[in-house]
């Protein structure tokens, strides 16, 4: 095993499509994947209320994993550490939610629904403003 370079751990982020978001609730840890976009410094998210967005409002601290597994013994991995924001600007919701669709052209209808009318009162978008990376590798 290694540790992966900073610009190896940055280029597994952007190649992956499917995180694990790691938060606390009820202190206790909380992970749960999601679809991401990693962009100039930042985690982005969209999603509807519940469990992840309440954990996050209270504890904005989180992370974000992604890996690459080949085999037993050809893997990287990539946690992404920073603070949680609710992106609330309607003209960068409507960004954001632009790239996040041109990124995952197959969302579910409930998704698209979202990225069409990004002003929809329970539509959440927010970023992880990511502040350090790390990564190990083997293989």
């Amino acid at each position: 095993m290694r540790a992966l370079l900073e610009a190896e751990a940055r280029s597994l982020l952007n190649f992956a499509k499917v995180g694990r978001l790691g938060c606390v609730v009820n202190g206790e840890p909380y992970i749960v994947p999601v679809n991401y976009l990693f962009d100039d410094g930042a985690i982005y998210i969209h999603t509807l209320p519940g469990r992840k967005l309440e954990a996050l409002r209270a504890h904005p601290r989180a992370c974000v994993q992604v890996d690459e597994i080949r085999d037993d013994f050809n893997w990287r991995s990539a946690i992404a550490y920073g603070d949680f924001e609710e992106v609330r600007v309607p003209s960068d919701r409507q960004s954001i939610l632009n790239k996040l669709l041109a990124h995952f052209p197959l969302l579910t209808p409930v998704e698209s629904q979202m990225i069409e009318d990004a002003n929809a009162p329970d539509s959440v978008v927010f970023r992880i403003r990511v502040d350090r990376i790390t990564g190990m590798g083997e293989g």
